[in-house]
């Protein structure tokens, strides 16, 4: 099935927003393991791993509507050096996210490609789960400080 050009442009930008996430997420696993969280180490294991999963799809749909997909592409990674620092990275990360796919949503709609809306339609109900875990995440810190939350994640 031909795809319209414009959404194959937005789902080539969506999947580097999603390899870009892929790797900002594993940086950032590795450095929590190396100064001893484990918990926030699988945290961002497991975000990387759904993201990787999002770029999957991302794939499969832009082949599916006869396009070329491009993984060379990725976007500004943005590496925190502390763990605050990282998590607002990726809530900013994540809010961008969102507004991309629910623009993309919108074009898909304006293209008349609803079976294209409803499947991204469903990632981004996993990049509001993944924004709504940052903010509980950034919640603890502030009621709890940076030091006594990061204690609860050795």
């Amino acid at each position: 099935m031909k795809g319209n050009k414009k959404l194959l442009a937005a789902l080539n930008s969506l999947l580097a927003d999603e390899l870009t996430a892929v790797n900002q997420y594993m940086v950032h696993s590795e450095m929590s393991a190396n100064w001893g969280f484990e918990k926030l180490h699988k945290h961002f294991e497991k975000r990387a791993i759904d993201e990787m999963k999002h770029a999957e799809m991302l794939i499969g749909r832009i082949l599916f509507l006869e396009g070329l997909p491009v993984v060379s592409n990725l976007k500004k990674i943005s590496i925190g050096d502390v763990v605050d620092v990282q998590l607002n990275n990726d809530h900013k990360s994540e809010e961008e996210a969102i507004k991309s796919y629910n623009d993309a949503i919108a074009l898909s709609e304006d293209v008349n490609d609803r079976a294209t809306r409803d499947f991204l339609q469903g990632i981004l109900n996993d990049e509001d789960k993944h924004i709504d875990g940052i903010e509980e995440l950034q919640d603890q810190i502030k009621q709890m400080t940076l030091p006594v939350f990061l204690t609860t994640q050795v």
